[in-house]
């Protein structure tokens, strides 16, 4: 099962949008890119919604069924480790493999000395076509990455046979992910984990590591520009390299987690992959939910309301839904506007507040953020929120297309 070239997971928090979602893949696709639809929800999402891996199972093939797509499309089982994957096996065909906590822990000297001496042709001055300077290589450098990562490694190799064994070979799509962590790896650190990847047997087609500077959910990367466009082409000539001196799938891909809104390195992404003809995976997630309140707000009545409401109770709960998400958001809540504030509003200040339109004066990036981690308050208005939603489909749903197609699908992979 091989995954095309360029490939978008659509997290969708509450399963409702799927066809909204999948008519943005169609509109690129129209004007002669295709991009691979992977609908994503973690288990942190199930869990907080009340919902489970087949719940996103059916809202794809439903959206594929109804809008007759007979392109590639796959359900990811977003962020799995051993201790949460059963459920995701049966109906996932994608796997995000993360072991980000396990970098760090020392794997056994006999398996790190190994490594280390599979590794000796690497050893001196290391030349990598697309690289201007060579990287000089020690015996020591290569010890000091394998206990940083080999442990890690091997962790992604018992998740992999785990599904390997339910599933088969060739049946689904393996990537395995470092981003949730403190460190970015370097292009460097980057090869030899790929050589730890071949040597656990893993066929990865996606990896995702950390990248220099912050992430964060659902707004613009916050960073060095330049020397992110300086890593990010360095990753994509280690990965063509990587793919030639180890046993590694040959369509092997960059994947940029939390990639939603980083629209300040969506040019150099674009130009980077076009000057390597590489692949990409890119992960949105979130931002479809905050479509959705976009959507509720400039609707009016009942779903302005209730669009107030879920800020409201995000605004008076915000240690309680924040903490899981504190490495992935800085918000100072002084700039956050007060409920009171916030209830004379008309829908049109709320949506311009809350949509990520850096050129609009009412944008508030503290606002969208507290709000892309406030789920949770819809998640417990059950049935009346989704009732909203589905009163109101028009407008959510144009949203959610146009959000996806405008602002990410061209920037990402059209020209203009």
């Amino acid at each position: 099962m091989i995954i095309n070239s360029y490939s978008m997971g659509i997290g969708d928090r509450f399963g409702q949008q799927g066809k909204a979602q999948l008519g943005a893949i169609i509109k690129a696709k129209e004007l002669g890119v295709e991009v691979t639809p992977v609908w994503n929800k973690s288990f942190r999402e199930h869990s907080i919604i009340h919902t489970d891996p087949s719940d996103t199972r059916a809202e794809a093939d439903a959206a594929v069924q109804a809008l007759g797509w007979d392109g590639q499309y796959f359900v990811d089982a977003d962020h799995v480790g051993l201790e949460i994957i059963d459920p995701f096996v049966p109906v996932s065909d994608f796997f995000t493999l993360d072991v980000a906590d396990f970098i760090g822990e020392k794997a056994g000297n006999q398996q790190i000395n190994a490594f280390v001496q599979k590794c000796q042709s690497c050893i001196g001055e290391l030349l990598i076509p697309g690289i201007d300077d060579a990287f000089h290589i020690t015996e020591e450098l290569v010890r000091h990455i394998a206990e940083k990562y080999l442990y890690a490694v091997q962790e992604a190799g018992k998740i992999y046979r785990r599904v390997l064994t339910e599933k088969g070979v060739d049946a689904f799509v393996t990537e395995v992910s470092m981003d949730e962590t403190d460190e970015p790896q370097s292009p460097v650190e980057l090869f030899f984990i790929l050589a730890a990847i071949a040597d656990e047997g893993i066929p990865a087609q996606t990896i995702a590591p950390k990248f220099t500077g912050r992430f964060n959910k659902g707004v613009d990367y916050v960073g060095d520009i330049a020397q992110f466009s300086k890593e990010f082409e360095q990753d994509l000539a280690v990965i063509q390299f990587a793919v030639k001196e180890f046993p590694l799938p040959g369509n092997l891909k960059l994947s940029v987690h939390s990639g939603s809104d980083k629209f300040s390195i969506y040019a150099p992404i674009r130009r980077a992959i076009k000057k390597f003809n590489a692949g990409l995976h890119i992960k949105t997630a979130g931002t479809t939910w905050l479509e959705e309140l976009i959507g509720l707000a400039e609707a009016g009545d009942d779903g302005l309301l209730l669009a107030k409401e879920v800020y409201r109770k995000a605004f008076y709960h915000f240690d309680e839904l924040t903490k899981p998400y504190a490495t992935v958001i800085d918000i100072d809540k002084s700039a956050l506007p007060a409920p009171d504030d916030v209830d004379v509003w008309d829908g049109r200040q709320y949506a311009e507040t809350l949509r990520h339109d850096q050129e609009n004066a009412h944008y508030n990036l503290h606002f969208r953020q507290l709000l892309h981690v406030g789920y949770k308050v819809a998640a417990e208005m059950g049935e009346r929120y989704l009732a909203t939603l589905q009163r109101h489909e028009e407008i959510v749903a144009k949203h959610v297309t146009e959000n996806i197609f405008e602002r990410h699908l061209k920037k990402i992979f059209m020209d203009s």
